[in-house]
């Protein structure tokens, strides 16, 4: 479990469960006009990374509280991977392009709290395991635009710890979360949850229309082959109130 350096209260709990992960290198120019202030880009061995990520929220609760028909459900988002100098050293974070869920209320919720872009569109998932030989199959879709789009993996085997100083440890161990704030600003929030087991995915692929999702920014990258494409198990996590940050300058480079 990521070490507790903040004091602030609780805003979510739940369980993240059936995380498929596709990541795919990008150039950092495409990534910095989304920068919130004070963060800078983070990199794995000079490399900059964006993943695509399909996920189950479940026992999904606000403040304690279970609220009905809003406990269970799915996310899709777009995300990257960014780092602030902290009082306690560097926080490594993630700021979110779009984060996709299947309810109106969630999505209001996430932009009021946290200014996330957050949207709702109509969603459906499959997850499917067999036994002999031991295979899994994660299917995340979502509607927009006329069409179905869809994220899927397929795994074989059993899940194995993280290896250490790999892509999958560094794409995973970001505890931190930031969104920019209107006027300037950025809002900073803590994310903590137990260390993941993963399956190295067997099959995957991304059937989206980018560009009309997430721009033309990233059509070239997300047409892609992935740098890398696993499935984590997940754990429950808790999600803590942010803090509202000043506005700065981002540090030099």
């Amino acid at each position: 479990m990521v070490t507790v350096v903040t004091k602030a209260g609780i805003f979510l709990t739940a369980e993240w469960r059936s995380l498929v992960f596709l990541n795919y290198e990008i150039e950092p120019a495409a990534l910095r006009p989304y920068l919130p202030s004070g963060t800078e880009l983070d990199a794995w061995q000079g490399r900059t990374f964006v993943s695509v990520v399909g996920f189950r929220f479940l026992r999904t609760r606000l403040f304690g509280l279970a609220l009905p028909f809003h406990q269970d459900f799915s996310e899709v988002n777009l995300r990257f991977y960014v780092r602030r100098r902290g009082p306690d050293g560097w926080r490594r974070g993630v700021v979110f392009i779009k984060e996709i869920v299947p309810r109106q209320a969630i999505a209001l919720v996430a932009r009021l709290a946290y200014g996330e872009r957050y949207v709702a569109l109509p969603m459906r998932h499959a997850i499917a395991a067999r036994s002999d030989p031991p295979r899994q199959a994660f299917d995340y879709a979502w509607h927009s635009g006329g069409r179905w789009h869809r994220l899927w993996a397929t795994t074989r085997g059993a899940s194995q710890p993280i290896a250490p100083d790999s892509e999958a440890e560094f794409i995973t161990e970001h505890y931190w979360g930031y969104a920019a704030r209107r006027g300037g600003g950025c809002v900073e929030y803590q994310v903590e949850h137990p260390r993941w087991q993963v399956w190295p995915a067997a099959e995957y692929g991304l059937d989206a229309d980018v560009a009309s999702l997430y721009g033309p920014a990233f059509v070239e990258c997300l047409r892609g082959t992935p740098s890398s494409a696993f499935v984590a198990d997940g754990s429950p996590v808790i999600v803590r109130r942010g803090a509202r940050l000043p506005r700065r300058a981002a540090p030099a480079r």
